[in-house]
């Protein structure tokens, strides 16, 4: 019996009957997600690059080098910007063969003695309710296509909490695992996979917000948002018949 061997498409030259592929990536301003915006860009893809500052957007947008860019100012924590967001999308791109939530934020002030209801609300409708908005808006074209690629940057925080990451950043991204989980559970028979990215630590500006910054010394010996890009493209290449449901990375 013959199996499918078809790829997700890869950087071919888009024609007019056969656009590139497009990609929806979150957290697309800075760190792991302009890394994979970067990455995805230099391979050929359309890009909607979502993240709640603009300029920011701008500047992924300049360096990615995309053949086509839409750059989507929104809060992914607010279900209706969220909406607005993939109707803008799919509306220009018709289809999305990959969603990446890379979306994250953390606060200084983060142990259980500390911790604000503001600030709890945040880490979680931003890390776990944002990604959960943004697969439902683009699930639905995917279902319709039998095709498409999730993949979801998570931390080592959502294998084994720490009074590092702090509580509502291990549960947001606990609950992100779980999200993965599901979607492979009710969709793969879709053609739809889901893979869960586990990085260590990391050099980006979220590091600015823990209790005690990290020096520079520190930060070399991490791993840098490209890594993580690296291994993003691996489960996006990867054929149709493979899921990375999960990857845990961390530094040597």
């Amino acid at each position: 019996m013959k199996h499918e061997t078809r790829r997700r498409p890869p950087a071919a030259t888009p024609t007019r009957s056969s656009p590139a592929p497009a990609a929806v990536i979150t957290g697309a301003g800075s760190g792991v997600g302009r890394a994979i915006a970067v990455a995805l860009g230099a391979a050929g893809w359309r890009l909607a690059l979502v993240g709640r500052r603009a300029a920011l957007l701008e500047d992924t947008r300049r360096i990615a080098r995309a053949p086509q860019t839409l750059v989507c100012p929104c809060d992914v924590g607010d279900d209706a910007a969220v909406a607005r967001m993939a109707r803008r999308v799919l509306a220009e791109f018709k289809a999305v063969e990959v969603l990446v939530n890379a979306a994250g934020t953390n606060a200084p002030r983060r142990s259980l003695e500390e911790l604000s209801r503001e600030d709890y609300h945040a880490m979680v409708d931003t890390n776990l309710n944002g990604a959960y908005y943004c697969v439902q808006a683009f699930l639905p074209q995917m279902r319709a296509r039998r095709s498409g690629t999730i993949v979801n940057i998570v931390s080592d925080a959502g294998k084994q909490a720490s009074p590092k990451a702090g509580p509502a950043y291990v549960m947001s991204k606990f609950g992100l695992a779980g999200l993965n989980q599901s979607i492979n559970a009710e969709e793969r028979a879709r053609g739809i996979r889901a893979c869960a990215i586990f990085p260590g630590d990391i050099d980006t500006p979220l590091l600015n917000r823990r209790p005690v910054v990290p020096d520079a010394a520190a930060r070399a010996r991490m791993m840098q948002p490209e890594d993580v890009a690296a291994c993003a493209l691996l489960c996006i290449n990867l054929p149709s018949r493979a899921v990375v449901e999960e990857l845990l990375v961390r530094p040597r």
